[in-house]
């Protein structure tokens, strides 16, 4: 509703100014694009910390999830605490925990694991001897019955969970 508001008003200042042939455009836009008013995620997403995340059930390399997840204005996902992490879990539990693209890689000749978003990779969750190393530089979940963190090789086709921030056009 705020979304819709914020569009009328905005066509409402275009009328003045004589660019009303935009309100159509922006008016069918905030009624495509839904959201869950009280988190300010899009549809089919789930809040958890100030973030929204989604499970992607299509197989795809790491690298076209991860551009799969900026399509849509986010990242494959980070995770910062055992509590986000278990808030992951819940999305692929669903899917009978399948092995899943997280947003972990890492970076070969500073020899350190990064987010594909930029945040610092200090929380983390590996199976014992892991990362193991070689050619295996992107992270996956759900990795043995401990349901724990792999480095694989990117190539490989899993699903992937986004995240991205809550929209702030609502609130």
């Amino acid at each position: 509703m705020k979304l819709l508001v914020l569009a009328a008003l905005l066509c409402g200042s275009m009328v003045l100014t004589t660019a009303s042939e935009y309100c159509t455009i922006y008016l069918s836009l905030a009624r495509s694009y839904r959201f869950n008013m009280s988190s300010g995620c899009p549809h089919g997403w789930s809040y958890f910390n100030h973030r929204c995340f989604v499970y992607v059930p299509r197989s795809m390399s790491w690298g076209q999830a991860e551009r799969n997840c900026k399509s849509m204005g986010g990242h494959l996902a980070s995770v910062h605490s055992s509590n986000e992490y278990r808030h992951i879990q819940k999305l692929t539990s669903d899917h009978d925990y399948m092995e899943t693209w997280i947003g972990g890689t890492y970076e070969f000749e500073e020899k350190v694991w990064l987010w594909s978003d930029g945040s610092s990779f200090h929380y983390t969750h590996w199976c014992p001897g892991e990362p193991s190393g070689g050619n295996q530089n992107c992270l996956q979940i759900n990795y043995t019955p401990s349901k724990c963190w792999d480095d694989l090789g990117c190539g490989l086709h899993l699903p992937s969970v986004c995240a991205k921030e809550k929209s702030t056009l609502l609130g």
